[in-house]
């Protein structure tokens, strides 16, 4: 087998946060909901069926929702940035992608979201 590249996917991690800058949003956490993609390459736990081959996204679940539950951002754009920064830390990350939804941001729409990437040159 050559290389494989495995894509972990962490789908709707619901979280609450302080996020915005009207003076309200500044007082009172807000849901958002966080989905991650990070990909890399999985030849060695493949092969060898070891914890250590393989990366860890718990590891990562648990910076993300500390950093997010203990956080205050004015934009989403900084929020994202930061939650991509973590997703993308370990030298192994080819390829991160980042979306956070801010549901009913707007007052006709189910949520506003925003979605950064990274790619490892």
């Amino acid at each position: 087998m050559t290389t494989s590249i495995a894509t972990i996917k962490i789908t709707n991690l619901r979280l609450r946060t302080f996020i915005g800058f009207n003076l309200e949003e500044r007082q009172k956490m807000q849901d958002v909901v966080i989905n991650i993609e990070i990909q890399y390459p999985a030849k060695n736990a493949i092969l060898e069926d070891d914890v250590e081959a393989a990366l860890n996204y718990k590891k990562i679940t648990k910076a993300v929702i500390h950093h997010v539950e203990h956080g205050r951002f004015l934009l989403l754009e900084k929020l994202v940035s930061d939650i991509l920064d973590i997703s993308s830390a370990h030298s192994w990350v080819q390829l991160a992608r980042v979306t956070v939804d801010k549901p009913h941001a707007l007052r006709f729409a189910d949520s506003v979201s925003l979605t950064l990437e990274y790619h490892r040159e």
